[in-house]
């Protein structure tokens, strides 16, 4: 009987009949749920990688390097403890100090690049994501080489370990910009090597004071919020 009826307007009625269909159609959504929940997972690794800053960031499982191995198990440790808790306070803490080396890292890189001249460009050639291919790289060899060069000549990494893989992929295109001998160079300029002595002093200057104070700040605001409670319970007595 319904479709009859729709036949009978279509041929014989004016077109005010189909409005409810267009209607119907308009209201329907561009993305299915399966495709809106992609999307929502690859926006979550993009977070992620601008967090993180993974030095290994084509490794989903953050395992194959020490460093990542050491920041995924922190942030999963954090994940199964009670938000607000001490301990959930002090994994914060270890987090948020392994993110600023990183950062401090990738600043480094940026400055050079802007020195270059890639003022609105610089954060476009550091950026890496999760589906970066090693494969896809049309210098490789020579990426890999230079990384190498940058670590051993210069202090533009904060450490003695071997550096982040993020970075070839930077090092890949200023290659194919044909300005990655002037990177390095501005490197050795702006960031000579230290010595043994300056890495420990560099290790004692940063590091452990910004971990100390971070903590402190965040163990002194958990008794603060202590105090205020057992003041309420006592004031209510």
């Amino acid at each position: 009987m319904g479709a009859a009826f729709k036949k009978f307007c279509i041929k014989f009625c004016c077109c005010c009949c189909t409005f409810d269909d267009d209607d119907d159609e308009e209201k329907r959504p561009l993305l299915g749920n399966e495709t809106l929940e992609y999307f929502d997972r690859e926006a979550q690794k993009r977070r992620d990688q601008e967090t993180n800053l993974w030095s290994e960031p084509g490794d989903p499982s953050h395992s194959e390097r020490d460093d990542d191995r050491a920041l995924y198990n922190l942030l999963q440790s954090r994940a199964k403890t009670r938000m607000g808790s001490q301990g959930y306070r002090r994994l914060s803490v270890d987090i948020e100090a392994m993110r600023e080396v990183r950062r401090e890292v990738r600043d480094k890189w940026k400055m050079i690049l802007e020195n270059l001249g890639f003022m609105a460009e610089a954060d476009s050639l550091l950026n890496v994501s999760a589906s970066s291919s090693f494969d896809r790289m049309r210098n490789a060899a020579a990426a890999r080489t230079l990384l190498q060069t940058l670590h051993s000549e210069t202090s533009i990494f904060n450490s003695n370990e071997p550096p982040p893989e993020r970075y070839l992929f930077t090092l890949d295109r200023l290659i194919y910009l044909d300005v990655a001998d002037d990177f390095l160079a501005k490197a050795r300029r702006f960031y000579p090597p230290r010595d043994d002595d300056d890495d420990e002093d560099e290790a004692r200057t940063i590091n452990l004071p910004y971990l100390l104070s971070l903590m402190k700040q965040n163990i002194s605001g958990g008794e603060e919020d202590d105090d205020d409670d057992e003041g309420e319970i006592s004031g209510q007595d």
